[in-house]
């Protein structure tokens, strides 16, 4: 169903900046402390999940061809945010250091609810910032990552998940029965080498060294480092620690999104190390309209492997035919997903049927079970 009336109007951009409405509800949590510390992770996680129970699926989609000046407020979403939070991490991390109505605890939670929405909010508006063909939005994706000491995650995404998606090559894919703890360590170590490799390979392809200044790993390290000697200027080794706080839950927030996306699913092998083309099929999905609006509409997530490129609002929704639907929207299943057993009695079942939806003739899955199998070069 196309709604191609919705974009040009800033009102049906107007559900997307509710995310905006988190960064005073952190600074109310160090104001305050107490019970408000528990706001900003019960808001963004649950209050979302209670919105897309009463508020239900979102089916439609834009135009695909809507033109670049109709998205101009959902443009100015992804980019004002960068400065935004830049103030709310250091002005937090100046101000809760030395607040002495804060006990350490409050100040660990007030700094737990920042990761919280550096990791849902943040990251995924640097996601969306990266993908984009400007210098600019590329740029304030990497401010974005520097903030959560994530930088690498640019080089993984674009040049290792994007092409190696359903493939043991890819870090990311979570394989069939592995449970998010085994999965996380698996990933922190592999995705970082895999991304500098990524990127020492297309510098040779260049008759280059790795140490060459158009290695942006460069790049990324000098922005992680002035981060964290900001956080060190502004709140002393206090403030430093807290930077690191919110870094940490940013980057588990990142890889429990990322488990859910791609859990079992996986891409035929044809022989010799290659793989079929990526197709709708191999995404997990979630229509639930609130939680696609704090998530600038990640959980379309099919149409996004297919045009990498596409911005969030022009994202098409999948029918169940067309690929597989999560049961609930990220807010629920990245809970789940901390909690094994329950995801397996959840989500097995519905990697079986989709098995047995696309690949009938597949009898033999072991091989594509396997986390640590690299995929030959092609």
């Amino acid at each position: 169903m196309i709604a191609a009336d919705i974009l040009p109007r800033w009102q049906s951009a107007l559900p997307f900046w509710l995310s905006f409405l988190l960064l005073p509800l952190i600074w109310a949590a160090a104001l305050f402390g107490g019970w408000i510390i528990l706001l900003p992770p019960l808001v963004t996680w649950y209050l979302f999940a209670v919105l897309d129970g009463v508020l239900g699926l979102n089916l439609e989609n834009a135009d695909p061809a809507t033109p670049e000046e109709d998205l101009v407020w959902y443009r100015s979403l992804t980019t004002a945010w960068v400065p935004l939070q830049f103030l709310t991490l250091f002005g937090l991390i100046w101000y809760v250091s030395d607040a002495g109505h804060l006990s350490g605890l409050e100040k660990f939670g007030v700094f737990f609810g920042v990761g919280v929405v550096t990791g849902t909010i943040g990251i995924n508006y640097s996601h969306e910032l990266m993908h984009q063909r400007n210098r600019l939005e590329r740029s304030l994706a990497d401010l974005l990552l520097a903030m959560v000491l994530y930088s690498h995650f640019r080089s993984e995404h674009l040049l290792v998940h994007h092409r190696y998606v359903g493939t043991p090559r890819d870090p990311v894919t979570a394989r069939y029965n592995e449970g998010f703890h085994r999965f996380y360590p698996r990933v922190l170590r592999q995705c970082w080498q895999s991304a500098f490799r990524a990127e020492r390979e297309k510098l040779a392809k260049k008759n280059l060294p790795w140490t060459h200044a158009k290695n942006p790993f460069f790049r990324y390290w000098g922005l992680q480092i002035i981060m964290l000697i900001l956080a060190l200027l502004l709140g002393g080794v206090t403030g430093l620690v807290l930077f690191l706080v919110q870094a940490g839950v940013a980057i588990w927030q990142l890889e429990l999104v990322n488990y859910v996306e791609h859990y079992g699913l996986t891409r035929k092998h044809l022989g010799e190390g290659k793989y079929e083309h990526v197709r709708p099929h191999h995404s997990w999905n979630a229509a639930h309209k609130a939680s696609n609006w704090l998530l600038i509409n990640l959980q379309r997530h099919s149409d996004h492997h297919y045009r990498p490129d596409r911005r969030f609002p022009l994202l098409q929704n999948y029918t169940p035919s067309d690929a597989p639907q999560l049961p609930y929207g990220y807010p629920v299943m990245t809970v789940a997903a901390m909690i094994p057993p329950l995801w397996r009695r959840v989500m097995n079942p519905r990697v079986r049927r989709w098995r047995q939806m696309y690949y009938p003739e597949i009898t033999d899955w072991s091989s594509y079970n396997k986390a640590k199998t690299p995929m030959p070069r092609a």
